[in-house]
């Protein structure tokens, strides 16, 4: 099979002619502390040509008393709120216009449903802003996204009365690690979840359920959505990832490199996985080059599989569809049915009444019809040298043939 590559307009930020934003300047003196200058960052300067020093602030001292290995933990080099997070941001129609134009139908997006809306954050904005925090009367929610780790994942900030979420401008092995504005500042490694030190260290972030995908894969699924309009760039060039290659399969670094466990290299450490945890280190993870390969007609997947939680062993299957470069979990269970799964025709099929299902999980044309799968609400995407230096007990689907029999899973 050809693989096919994640595109987009990725213009490195040197690239002749062009005076590099803000953000890019930020973005290229993180590569430069790390000292990878292969990503095509020659320089690591503010717009009138001064170097940039990285700033502490005190925030790693702070950071040294969390309840963290302070092996892992990094300065980013750009300050607390040097990446500003957004708050209250408006949403476009997803039809073509000016506030929507820095995307390409293969740009990846971070979906959500909020009371019935389809909003769409894209990576473009997050790898300058890296969380948007979204109000809604019901919701409060923190939509979030560490470039170096290729982590994305949205929380529902009830748990902090709503408080909104900034960049610290700390790393955990290379994850963002977030803190909340008002309710006693505290601080939050994204993979984690939950504070690890400050006030409210120990308590956890409810997850909501998202989506990573292509933008036409999401526009597909959710034709009246609304996306992040470009006018809250604050300067910033939403079409220029700062970032150059580093998400490149074959870039095998990341960004300090010293602040992580040695690496599992079972798979290629940016590839992207779909995580689905289990305990405080363990889990499973799909990765989509496997998920690629297990394409059936139509290019979609779907693999059935246990993972063992706290209350026992339960069932989940994954979907895959390979034009929205998107996969996504669900509960096996409905309404006390176990279902199990497969592609049939093109489409994703349970084998117990012959509904088609689509990636989001809702049923048509069959018994089931308008029915809804309960998606895995704490299964996010990552890059896998990410998802296994947080969870080094994860296991490992490595494909199969007959993929409705259960997966085949590799520990370490």
């Amino acid at each position: 099979m050809v693989r096919r590559m994640e595109k987009g307009r990725r213009r490195s930020p040197g690239t002749p002619g062009r005076s590099a934003p803000p953000g890019v300047v930020e973005g290229a003196c993180r590569l430069l502390v790390a000292g990878l200058l292969s990503l095509g960052v020659g320089a690591c300067s503010d717009p009138a040509g001064t170097a940039v020093p990285p700033r502490g602030d005190g925030a790693l001292a702070q950071a040294n008393d969390c309840n963290l290995d302070p092996d892992y933990l990094r300065d980013g080099g750009v300050g607390k709120d040097g990446i500003p997070a957004l708050t209250d941001p408006s949403f476009v129609a997803a039809e073509p216009n000016p506030e929507n134009a820095y995307l390409e139908d293969d740009s990846r997006v971070v979906g959500i449903v909020v009371e019935g809306q389809a909003l769409a954050v894209p990576h473009n904005a997050l790898w300058y802003h890296e969380i948007v925090n979204v109000n809604y009367p019901k919701r409060q929610l923190a939509v979030t996204y560490c470039p170096l780790t290729g982590s994305s994942m949205v929380f529902d900030r009830e748990a902090v009365d709503g408080d909104e979420f900034g960049v610290s401008g700390l790393l955990w092995k290379n994850n963002l690690i977030m803190y909340n504005r008002r309710s006693g500042e505290s601080l939050w490694p994204q993979m984690l979840g939950q504070a690890r030190c400050g006030p409210l260290e120990g308590r956890s972030l409810p997850r909501y359920p998202a989506q990573d995908m292509t933008w036409a894969g999401w526009k597909h699924l959710h034709p009246t959505t609304r996306v992040l309009s470009s006018t809250e760039s604050l300067g910033r060039d939403w079409e220029t990832n700062p970032y150059g290659n580093y998400e490149a399969l074959s870039n095998d670094r990341f960004l300090f490199q010293d602040a992580m466990p040695p690496l599992d290299r079972r798979r290629p450490i940016k590839e992207r996985v779909l995580g689905v945890p289990a305990g405080l280190l363990g889990g499973m993870a799909f990765p989509f080059g496997l998920l690629e390969e297990a394409e059936e007609s139509g290019e979609r997947a779907a693999v059935n599989a246990t993972v063992s939680r706290e209350l026992g062993e339960h069932r989940i299957v994954v979907f895959w569809d390979g034009e929205a470069r998107g996969a996504v979990a669900f509960h096996a269970h409905l309404d006390g049915q176990l279902l199990t799964f497969r592609v049939e025709g093109g489409l994703i099929r349970d084998v117990e009444t012959g509904t088609a299902w689509t990636l989001e999980g809702e049923g048509w044309g069959g018994e089931l019809n308008d029915a809804r799968l309960d998606p895995v609400a704490d299964a996010f995407v990552a890059f896998w040298g990410a998802w296994a230096a947080f969870r080094p007990d994860t296991q490992l689907w490595e494909g199969g043939e007959d993929l409705t029999a259960g997966a085949a899973f590799s520990g370490r």
